[in-house]
């Protein structure tokens, strides 16, 4: 069969929705098949309502090309599963079956994945009544029998201040024969709620998608409205939002290094780096008094300017913590105990990493060059790169060690940005959203990926708005993480890719 082509965007850009291809669903199955043997990525896989079927829009990742590619195709009640040929849709297709009650036939596991009532009444992908009950049952997870094989179940309520996720693990004695995963407890209709923007309270829904990711999901809806609206935001603001980004970055990272130590028992590097994270968090504060870095990044720019005192003291201040940072650390990978525990726990294969289309750390760990300021780069990551940070091992030491190089690079980076902060404004006013159109905004955020995507309807409003946070994409890579491992190994590894519940279960 021929290959269908699909249209082109850029990074941050906007489409008029007419020129992206409408195909047959067999005609997209197949694009999206190539566009993955290709070495592409699926970045996106979305429903919306037209007439009386769901139009399923696909949005994939060119990275040699450095664009995205988009098509759509209406399917009907029951449609061919992308899945047994690309098992980055796997996810995805749940989700449409979820959503919209509609069957992808042929899906090795289709099952929900947030456990909510289909948006449309009367459509249900597994012909439950509308009033049925739509929380998780035992007979709703996978089964290893065996003699001897037993399961252990976590969650979803946890020890501490911590969200809720199940795990349900399928063991022979301490090994895990497999480990389901099931997610949803906290679904909280963002999506929807942002359909009909934007408006006042959009960007607010947006950085708090995932309290931890609060710059990069405000950047990816800012640069999204400014794609529709054709502004650009002035220089001195791209070096503010870059700089948000790299300390949000720097704060988590840190966190995770401190928090991997003390799933060994290696307490001098936990204790160290929590306190260091919360220097971080604190430099953050200095850019716009919310330590999460909220109301800081708006459309058309930041809401907050950089005095030459204050970039003065978060360079020295953030230079005085990195050298604390490198001591803690440094104790760490010098521990010939805790590299024990590290080295070739939870690990992944390129392959298996490329399978299921992983993002961000996880992605990198596993030795793939996938970060989006180097393939998609848009605001300052256009003039000014970080270098991808890469290891081969795919364990829990490669994710660790990831972390500890980025954590130096993105320092660097923002010493530099800070030194080269130019002058002018730091917003501009945004325009009116084009109708009828189609923009697709990507943010290299601390965990990976953050995808946001809109199609406004005629008047300009948000007709349909779809988020996909990096978690989406990994949760599949920590259970396959486990497989053969001792149950005692899965808070080391869980900690390892540190996913998200809430962006997750949006």
């Amino acid at each position: 069969m021929a290959r269908v082509s699909l249209a082109e965007l850029y990074n941050g850009g906007a489409v008029l929705l007419a020129e992206v291809p409408r195909l047959g669903w067999e005609d997209l199955r197949v694009a999206v098949g190539d566009e993955v043997a290709a070495g592409n990525r699926l970045a996106a896989l979305a429903g919306r309502p037209v007439g009386d079927g769901i139009e399923v829009l696909a949005v994939l990742v060119r990275p040699e090309q450095g664009c995205l590619a988009a098509g759509r195709a209406v399917v009907g009640d029951r449609f061919a599963s992308l899945t047994p040929g690309c098992p980055q849709a796997h996810w995805f297709e749940r989700e449409l079956a979820e959503g919209w009650g509609i069957v992808p036939e042929g899906h090795p596991w289709l099952k929900p994945i947030r456990f909510h009532r289909s948006y449309r009444p009367g459509h249900d992908a597994w012909g439950r009544a509308d009033d049925a009950p739509i929380l998780p049952s035992v007979t709703d997870f996978f089964r290893v029998d065996g003699e001897e094989v037993h399961e252990v179940a976590v969650g979803p309520v946890h020890a501490g201040v911590i969200e809720p996720g199940h795990f349900r693990f399928s063991c022979h004695g301490e090994r895990v024969m497999h480990l389901e995963i099931s997610l949803g407890y906290q679904h909280r209709g963002v999506e929807r709620a942002l359909v009909g923007g934007p408006d006042r309270r959009s960007v607010h829904l947006a950085e708090t998608l995932a309290g931890d990711s609060s710059v990069a999901h405000a950047t990816a809806f800012s640069q999204l409205v400014e794609g529709l609206s054709g502004c650009q935001a002035p220089p001195r603001a791209e070096i503010i939002r870059a700089v948000a980004l790299e300390l949000e970055r720097l704060a988590n990272h840190v966190g995770d290094l401190g928090a991997l130590a003390g799933d060994v028992g290696y307490l001098p590097t936990l204790s160290f780096c929590g306190r260091l994270r919360g220097d971080i968090l604190n430099l953050t504060a200095e850019l716009c008094g919310n330590r999460f870095g909220r109301n800081l990044v708006r459309p058309g720019g930041v809401a907050f300017d950089l005095e030459p005192e204050r970039v003065e003291r978060l360079a020295t201040r953030l230079g005085a913590a990195m050298r604390d940072v490198r001591g803690a650390v440094g104790m760490l990978f010098d521990s010939s105990s805790v590299m024990a525990r590290l080295e070739g726990t939870g690990a992944l294969s390129a392959a298996q990493a490329v399978e299921l289309g992983l993002v961000g750390v996880a992605a990198r760990a596993c030795g793939l060059d996938r970060d989006v300021r180097a393939e998609l780069p848009s605001g300052m990551y256009r003039f000014a790169q970080v270098p991808v940070s890469t290891w081969h091992t795919g364990d829990v030491f490669a994710r660790a060690w990831v972390r500890w190089l980025e954590v130096q690079r993105s320092s660097q980076f923002i010493q530099d940005r800070l030194a080269a902060m130019p002058k002018g404004p730091t917003r501009v006013d945004c325009r009116p959203l084009a109708g009828g159109s189609l923009a697709v905004s990507l943010v290299e955020g601390w965990r990976g990926e953050v995808c946001h995507l809109a199609i406004t309807e005629p008047a300009g409003r948000f007709a349909s708005y779809k988020v996909v946070d990096p978690s989406f994409h990994n949760w599949m890579g920590l259970a396959l993480a486990l497989r053969e491992q001792q149950i005692s190994d899965f808070p080391l590894c869980n900690k390892s890719f540190n996913l998200s519940y809430c962006g997750h279960d949006l």
